[in-house]
């Protein structure tokens, strides 16, 4: 029961990448204002403990074991059930979350293209942004604006909070490129 507790939090975020690599783009919109909440890293971690927590009272309780020695009883039940819901959370937004960031969801043929015409413009650019996200699992979000601005040719996730940005300096500058809408909720500034 732990994972499921683990999950249940990051079931926008999930849902956000998921429907991001479909292309659901209606479905992303609605799901983006959940990844705009202050703070959703602690709320979700939060929540997951919550979860736990209400899941190990109902246990005990359904086995006659809600008192103190009940707890020291079932020591072993109650660390796994925490500890899983912990790794859950570490593994989303150690491994899960940076990794989907990354990834490159585009048809075979479009990813040819953009392999074969990356680095060939001399008005290329390269700037890494230090962004103040609360977690990994907003990364997605970020890439997804950046990828948006004309003139932006490519963006790279680096955890914690490091993104590497090639643009075509034809049509972008630095400033430009920090006066995205995302980065007035998630301040950004130049490593």
């Amino acid at each position: 029961m732990g994972i499921v507790y683990g999950l249940a939090p990051h079931t926008f975020c999930i849902l956000f990448i998921v429907l991001s690599v479909l292309g659901a783009t209606a479905g992303t919109s609605l799901l983006r204002r959940f990844l705009y909440i202050p703070y959703l890293f602690q709320i979700i971690v939060g929540l997951s403990l919550v979860f736990a927590t209400i899941s190990a009272v109902l246990y005990l309780r359904r086995n006659g074991l809600l008192s103190m020695p009940g707890v020291r009883f079932k020591w072993k039940y109650l660390s796994l059930l925490y500890g899983t819901t912990v790794g859950i959370n570490l593994l989303f937004f150690l491994v899960v979350f940076p990794l989907v960031a990354n990834a490159d969801f585009q048809p075979p043929a479009a990813s040819a293209v953009v392999a074969s015409t990356q680095g060939v413009s001399a008005n290329a650019g390269a700037v890494t942004l230090q962004v103040n996200i609360p977690c990994s699992g907003h990364a997605p979000l970020i890439m997804d604006e950046l990828r948006k601005v004309d003139g932006i040719t490519g963006v790279r996730y680096q955890f914690p909070n490091s993104f590497q940005v090639t643009y075509d300096t034809s049509k972008l500058t630095v400033q430009k490129i920090l006066a995205i809408d995302v980065f007035k909720e998630f301040p950004a500034r130049v490593k």
